[in-house]
């Protein structure tokens, strides 16, 4: 993890937690991969030297990105269609299925790049539960890394950006997580520590987390986060 140490164990509060969900909640590296070369393909797109997906991004953006003369679209109606069959090596991350089950219902959203049907498929298969409150590529107009995917989720929580955590695998997501006032957690699922180094602390998985109930609603998080020699 080029020279990352492990910082003293803290505790932090907040009253709600703001979930990125491939490569935090679950990874379904495989399926994007394979999905997004099928695609390619299929619109005779030249992968002879492969296909470089910016993660985090929302699917309709990076259609725009690889044939913006199309129709966006219909683009996005046939990724989400292949990336919805194919569910084949989906896994829950560690940490994940206690965390949130755990959790108020009403403290926590999932805001993701996804369309809604994919993330519901996704979620569904993991068998992890539903959130209560979920903010999906439909529901904004700019994606990661622009802050309203958090600035939404905020909202729908009905709280103060200084009062929520983000939590976080990709640079786009930091970023975004960041410009919209909230503090973020990053776990080190897809990216290394250098290139998330926007945030507020760094873990290696969201197995490294111990939630307890505090008063008044807190939610108290302890881990140790990775600090640099």
């Amino acid at each position: 993890m080029g020279g990352a140490v492990v910082d003293a164990t803290v505790m932090v509060e907040a009253r709600g937690l703001l979930f990125d969900m491939d490569g935090v909640l679950i990874s379904s590296i495989g399926s994007v991969e394979r999905s997004w070369l099928r695609w390619a393909q299929y619109y005779g797109l030249d992968v002879s030297q492969g296909l470089l997906i910016p993660h985090g991004r929302r699917a309709i953006d990076i259609v725009r990105m690889l044939r913006p003369e199309m129709d966006a679209e219909d683009g996005l109606r046939l990724i989400e269609k292949m990336e919805v069959e194919d569910m084949e090596d989906l896994k829950v991350l560690p940490g994940v299925a206690r965390l949130l089950r755990a959790l108020p219902p009403e403290q926590w959203a999932v805001v993701t790049s996804a369309t809604l049907r994919l993330a519901e498929s996704r979620l569904v298969h993991a068998g992890l539960p539903l959130p209560k409150n979920f903010i999906t590529a439909e529901s904004v107009v700019h994606g990661k890394p622009h802050p309203e995917p958090y600035q939404r989720g905020v909202e729908l929580l009905g709280l103060r950006p200084e009062e929520c955590i983000v939590v976080e695998d990709a640079p786009a997501g930091v970023g975004a997580g960041k410009q919209a006032g909230c503090r973020v957690l990053a776990v080190l699922t897809s990216h290394g520590a250098e290139e998330l180094r926007g945030a507020d602390w760094i873990v290696p998985s969201l197995a490294d987390l111990q939630y307890t109930p505090g008063a008044d609603g807190l939610l108290q998080l302890q881990f140790s986060p990775l600090g640099r020699k």
